[in-house]
């Protein structure tokens, strides 16, 4: 089954990839391709589509219809592709900084609407590519190219953000959970409507320098050893969840789809003519 994998939904020919030895996005990478597997999806009805940024490479290895589009506007395209035909399952790949800074206000839309669109953020709180930028997930007090001095902003949640936007699938998984991550990315999927996965990832090369977290085997670790389960969290006292980051799935709601609704306005509009 690995293999079959691996040559069904990668260009082989495009690896091995350029990610730096001990980041977490392949592993995220891994979990979508073997989502989509699972899910037994039909290839030439996917569409992936990316901005700019470390994870944002993943497109060029994903051997399905992909789109490397500009820094922060991955949503944009998605939303024009999704509306274009509505039948496609769009997926959009997108970094911390891609999708809540320079892109932030199309995170925020696409939410409100409510299109069928699935967002994998591959959140590694920092800006990877660009030289260790901070970047809107960046912890309070955490060091960065840009913040020598520790970083004085308050990091946004995006689970959070997105949920009071009007996402209908929200979740949160690592890439130390891996299992427990593609089954959030399947059930992201097939939500109608639109759907988030915060995916924390690890960057050792920057982020993890920059804030002495050691190697990729020790941030993983601590992944593993400062998260806790939604479902675990609501059985357990406020003192015993204090520091603690929650994973897995906070919102799974119905509603209205946008490119249905849109598609109601068209067809109420071929009756008037």
């Amino acid at each position: 089954m690995a293999s079959e994998l691996i040559y069904n939904n990668f260009r082989m020919d495009r690896l091995p990839h350029i990610w730096c030895p001990g980041c977490g996005h392949g592993i995220i990478m891994r979990a979508l391709a073997k989502a989509i597997d699972n899910l037994k999806l039909d290839k030439d009805n996917v569409c992936i589509v990316s901005g700019i940024g470390c994870s944002s490479r993943a497109t060029g290895y994903m051997d399905f219809n992909t789109l490397h589009t500009t820094h922060g506007r991955a949503l944009a395209f998605a939303t024009g592709i999704k509306l274009a035909n509505p039948e496609l399952e769009v997926i959009v790949i997108t970094g911390d900084g891609d999708c809540s800074a320079i892109g932030g206000n199309h995170l925020i839309h696409a939410s409100r609407r409510n299109i069928g669109i699935t967002t994998i953020v591959f959140n590694n709180n920092i800006y990877g590519m660009t030289g260790g930028q901070y970047s809107p997930t960046t912890p309070n007090q955490a060091y960065g190219t840009t913040a020598p001095f520790g970083n004085i902003d308050k990091p946004f949640d995006i689970c959070k953000l997105v949920d009071a936007a009007g996402a209908t699938y929200v979740a949160r998984g690592t890439a130390y959970h891996a299992n427990q991550l593609i089954k959030l990315i399947e059930k992201a999927i097939e939500n109608k409507g639109f759907s988030v996965v915060d995916a924390i990832s690890v960057c050792p090369t920057y982020y993890g320098r920059k804030n002495k977290k050691g190697s990729s085997v020790d941030m993983l670790s601590e992944l593993r050893d400062s998260t806790i389960d939604v479902k675990v969290a609501e059985k357990l006292p406020l003192d015993k969840q204090k520091g603690k980051l929650l994973i897995g799935e906070f919102k799974s709601a119905i509603e209205p789809e946008y490119t249905e609704e849109y598609g109601k306005i068209i067809d109420k509009f071929k009756k008037e003519r």
